[in-house]
């Protein structure tokens, strides 16, 4: 069933600005497509027609849940991709501490699988060179829990650090947007919300209703450097998921 076509991806450089060298870059690994379970048996079924959508998708989710049920229990799983077990963020005080959620807190370790790790050491790098449009989040800051690029906590503030993201411009499409990756739903961050809009740091509010869920964050701004704005907006995808 496995595609036997070589696997390509393009490289986009960045300024590295952490170091003194001028022309030092990074490399950021351009997103061709955003796929959903849905997507990949479609796929999976284009390639073998004598599987039913149907049954993929009830398959899957019959073995998701049961993978789901025992990470939680403590089990360490190989599912998919990877392998997953639970770890403890937090600091007991003494040899007969209590469990305390305030302080405490589980967390899902993933490791990709051996296959994984070999698709992607045969895969062919294509570098384009520089970023056209230069825009660049580094880190993003969850001010609530105090992590990096992993979690948002709603009606809390965020901070963004990075090269050109300020929002500017007058395209209707300018601002900060956070994307749920199950429904697809987009939440624009009012321009109310924002607290720092500057080249290198935007702060904003997370709205306190925002449903719990998986989400991506992009930008789109004309934030231009020079001395004048560009004619068309450009847009930014942070690469990490966002758990709320």
């Amino acid at each position: 069933m496995a595609n036997n076509e070589k696997t390509g991806v393009i490289v986009e450089l960045y300024d590295l600005t952490i170091t003194d060298r001028k022309d030092d870059r990074f490399g950021r690994v351009v997103t061709s497509k955003s796929l959903k379970e849905d997507d990949l048996i479609n796929i999976a079924v284009s390639r073998r027609t004598d599987l039913s959508p149907t049954t993929l998708r009830a398959s899957l989710d019959i073995l998701k849940e049961i993978a789901i049920e025992e990470i939680a229990g403590g089990s360490s799983v190989y599912f998919g991709l990877g392998y997953f077990n639970l770890t403890v963020n937090g600091v007991f005080i003494g040899d007969h501490a209590k469990w305390d959620p305030a302080i405490h807190s589980l967390h899902v370790k993933a490791a990709a699988s051996a296959e994984l790790r070999q698709a992607i050491k045969s895969t062919q790098v294509n570098v384009r060179g520089m970023s056209q449009s230069g825009i660049i989040i580094n880190r993003l800051h969850d001010v609530t829990s105090g992590e990096d690029n992993t979690r948002l906590t709603a009606g809390g503030g965020v901070n963004l650090l990075g090269s050109k993201i300020k929002i500017a411009g007058d395209s209707a499409d300018n601002g900060i947007y956070l994307t749920e990756q199950n429904t697809r739903e987009i939440t624009r961050i009012a321009g109310t919300a924002l607290i720092v809009n500057d080249p290198s740091k935007v702060s904003f509010i997370v709205p306190a209703d925002l449903p719990a869920g998986d989400y991506k964050l992009s930008i789109t701004t004309q934030y231009s450097a020079g001395a004048k704005l560009l004619v068309e907006p450009r847009t930014y995808v942070l690469d990490y998921i966002l758990t709320v």
